[in-house]
């Protein structure tokens, strides 16, 4: 069988030039996806579409052969699955009715499955259509993240609602993190029970945390995600990804158990060389205005990201999602420099 590069990185190898994958990799700066959402209708209706989420999470391993694809699902689906409207509004993004912390009791997280079948369905329809030698990912959204558009019923710049929440009722706010735990053990046990081989838990707000609240709400959900998630399936390898975490994330390496963690452009490669990558595999950290603006820009990034973190277990990536307004041409730019690296 031909070796995925990427689970190889996973499972504690030094791989150069590293496997490469990209946040977002399929969305709307690819022409081919936003004529497959026009067909879907809605956002969630393309989700929950077997077909078109395939159709789209395999166009950019056709386009640019990545090392690893991602189910292309959102993190929404799981408050959406456990019986809270949810909807994406064109230039707006997610709305959802914001939860009031006393009637956490009414979410049941072991109804997920039948609102979720449709992802699995994907998820088994992807594994069948990838290259032997692509890494599939599922993922889930944290429960911190997920919480917070839960609570203020969308994003807002510092995510306050939910903090307020969490330092106002933190018994009823540990009530809903519970939830969310237990909901996301079963979302991504069984998204490896359909043939993904890795899991990524995105945790896009935790750098709004202080420090005794990341600990709370980012680290002991995760630790408690990969735990139970590992007594399902014990060789289970999990990226985590605390976005903004910055020196606490050797905490979060040191006390989750994940396998890799996600850097975002901000994190310095001296930190990330000396404090993460002798304890786990780390996946980053281009700036993603680097593959808008290209050129020169996008060369240099791609150089400092290798020459920072290539001499340890890496898997390249941006530091957070592409954005819609990059050039395709400019990320075939990226795959051929990361891919002609030589260390």
């Amino acid at each position: 069988m031909t070796e995925r590069k990427m689970m190889k990185v996973l499972e504690g190898e030094s791989v150069f030039p590293p496997p490469i994958w990209v946040m977002r990799q399929a969305g709307r700066y690819l022409p081919e996806y936003r004529a497959t959402r026009a067909e879907a209708g809605g956002f969630l209706d393309l989700c929950y579409n077997p077909k078109l989420a395939t159709e789209v999470t395999m166009q950019p391993i056709r386009r640019y052969g990545f090392d690893a694809a991602i189910l292309f699902s959102d993190i929404l689906v799981v408050p959406d699955a456990l019986g809270r409207k949810v909807a994406f509004q064109e230039g707006e993004g997610p709305v959802l009715e914001p939860l009031d912390l006393g009637r956490v009791g009414e979410l049941d997280p072991t109804g997920i499955h039948d609102r979720l079948a449709p992802v699995y369905e994907a998820v088994e329809r992807i594994r069948g259509e990838l290259p032997v030698e692509t890494t599939f990912l599922g993922f889930c959204g944290a429960p911190w993240t997920v919480a917070t558009y839960m609570i203020a019923g969308r994003g807002t710049s510092d995510q306050g609602p939910a903090r307020k929440a969490a330092l106002g009722d933190p018994e009823g706010f540990a009530r809903l993190i519970d939830v969310l735990v237990e909901a996301s053990i079963a979302y991504l046990a069984r998204q490896i029970d359909c043939g993904a081989d890795a899991v990524q838990i995105f945790d896009t707000w935790a750098g709004v945390l202080d420090e005794t609240e990341f600990e709370t709400w980012v680290i002991r959900p995760a630790k408690r995600i990969v735990a139970g998630l590992r007594a399902i399936h014990p060789k289970a390898k999990v990226i985590g990804f605390p976005k903004g975490a910055q020196a606490l994330l050797e905490r979060y390496v040191e006390e989750t158990g994940v396998d890799a963690v996600g850097l975002d452009w901000t994190m310095p490669h001296a930190f990330a060389r000396e404090r993460i990558q002798p304890k786990v595999a780390v996946q980053g950290n281009l700036d993603p205005m680097r593959v808008v603006v290209g050129g020169r820009a996008l060369d240099e990034g791609v150089d400092r990201v290798l020459a920072g973190l290539g001499q340890g277990r890496l898997i390249f990536n941006l530091g957070h999602g592409i954005t819609p307004e990059a050039d395709p041409a400019n990320m075939a730019r990226l795959v051929e420099r990361v891919r002609a690296a030589k260390r």
